[in-house]
Formats: structure tokens, C-alpha cells, sequence
């Protein structure tokens, strides 16, 4: 690596080699095993959230990504569920010009479709959704217009986001997402009222020694036995999770 690259600490804990980026063009393009992630046009760049979702959540034939923005997790869903269809939707135009970009630049191109679509126009049956949300409520929104599109749940309340894939998930289909540990109350109390049971929930840590910052979430439309687990940022068991897209 050379000093002119730009590192996200928390992101290279999961791997010194996740961040391989372009001494040229540091931050504009992040390059996995299969697929390469341009994101100069993207109000939320590659993160850590989005790659422990893409790594983690469960696939089906017909998926969808809500809010899609590169369209990381869209292609890691499609290079992790080698038969699935993948659909990612966003409302920002650039996001999804660049998206589509990386999509047809992939392998995966013939089954991933990039739309420039709100969820509440989205209309058809998934057996698996996926959602890196916005969930900033209250803070005080960025200068950058497109940043805060991404990370305020101005559009996509966590009510909203809940209603809507009660209606878009199949009868035996998961909703996974990755959520805040400050926000995982709210958005646990708008699954209920929608009609969702929890069935896996996964803390991320940073440090042994801190308190979890992140969550993993799933849920169900029927009751089912909860999984419980943790995950250490950096553990050999992230390592395992993520070894398949880093280089």
C-alpha cells in the first residue's frame, strides 16, 4: 500500500487486503476478488455495514436489495447465490447510473437489473430482501444533499421499510438487514407492527473490550427459533465470512 491511499480503520479490520484500492484513484474504486465498485458518484461509499450484510444475509432465486447504491450488496448477493435473479432499487440517479456501471462491468450482469425506483412503486414477490437502510432520525443532516439521502430516514422510515417488505417478501421468504445498535430498538418495534418475527440477530463488536456497535438482523413472516450470535471485527470467524470477496 502507498501513502496515498486512504484506509477505513474499521473496514481493515475485517482484512488488510479489503482495502486494495488505486494509489491513482484512491476511494474511487474498490476492487474485490470478482467485481470492482466505483463509487465517486455515491453519497455512501463502501463500508463496513454493507459488506457484512452482502456476507451474510440469506439468498433465495429472486432477491432484492432496498437502496442499493454502488450496488455492493446486489453483486454479492449474485456472487454468493450463483442461481438468483437480483434486483437493487434506489432513488438517487446518480447512485443508480453508477450501480448499473458496476454491474455491467461484472460477471453477473445478466442477473443483476439496477432500478431508479422507491420501494413504495415496487411490486412483485422476493424470497429474499436485503437492506442497508438510512436510519440517522434526529441528527443534524450533512451539507451534502446526496450523503443525506443515503443515511437520514427522511424517505425511508423504519415503518415505511418494514410495511413495504411485509407486502414484497414471500410466505417462507427473510428480510435481513444491518442496523445501528442505538437504532435496533426502533426498527425491531416497526417489525412487530408490521407482522415480522426475528429469527437470527448477530452483534458486531470492533473490540473484545467495547460494546457492540453494530447489529445484524433478520426476520420472518412465522415464528421460528432465534439465533443468537456475536461477531469480533478482525476474528478468524469474519475472515471466513468475507475470504471469498477480498483479494
Amino acid at each position: 500500500m502507498t501513502a496515498r491511499m486512504k484506509i477505513n480503520p474499521v473496514l481493515f479490520c475485517i482484512s488488510p487486503s479489503l482495502y486494495y484500492l488505486c494509489s491513482d484513484m484512491a476511494n474511487d474504486y474498490f476492487q474485490f476478488r470478482q467485481f470492482t465498485i466505483r463509487q465517486e458518484r455515491c453519497g455512501m461509499k463502501v463500508g463496513t455495514d454493507g459488506t457484512l450484510l452482502g456476507a451474510w444475509a440469506q439468498g433465495g432465486k429472486r432477491i432484492l436489495d432496498i437502496g442499493t447504491g454502488t450496488g455492493l450488496i446486489a453483486l454479492m448477493m449474485a456472487q454468493r447465490f450463483t442461481q438468483a435473479e437480483v434486483v437493487g432499487i434506489d432513488i438517487d440517479a446518480d447512485a443508480v447510473a453508477q450501480a448499473r456501471e458496476n454491474v455491467v462491468a461484472s460477471p453477473f450482469s445478466r442477473r443483476v437489473d439496477i432500478l431508479l425506483k422507491d420501494v413504495k412503486d415496487m411490486e412483485g414477490t422476493f424470497d429474499s430482501i436485503v437492506s442497508n437502510p438510512p436510519y440517522f432520525s434526529s441528527s443534524l443532516h450533512s451539507p451534502d444533499d446526496q450523503r443525506s439521502l443515503a443515511r437520514h430516514d427522511d424517505t425511508l422510515p423504519c415503518r415505511l421499510l418494514m410495511e413495504r417488505c411485509r407486502l414484497l417478501l414471500d410466505d417462507d421468504g427473510e428480510l435481513s438487514v444491518v442496523m445501528p445498535m442505538d437504532c435496533k430498538g426502533t426498527l425491531e418495534g416497526e417489525a412487530a407492527l408490521a407482522g415480522f418475527f426475528k429469527c437470527r440477530e448477530w452483534t458486531v463488536r470492533t473490540s473484545a473490550r467495547k460494546a457492540p456497535k453494530r447489529c445484524l438482523l433478520a426476520f420472518r413472516k412465522h415464528p421460528s427459533t432465534l439465533e443468537r450470535e456475536e461477531l469480533l471485527l478482525g476474528s478468524e470467524q469474519c475472515h471466513e465470512m468475507t475470504k471469498d470477496f477480498y483479494l
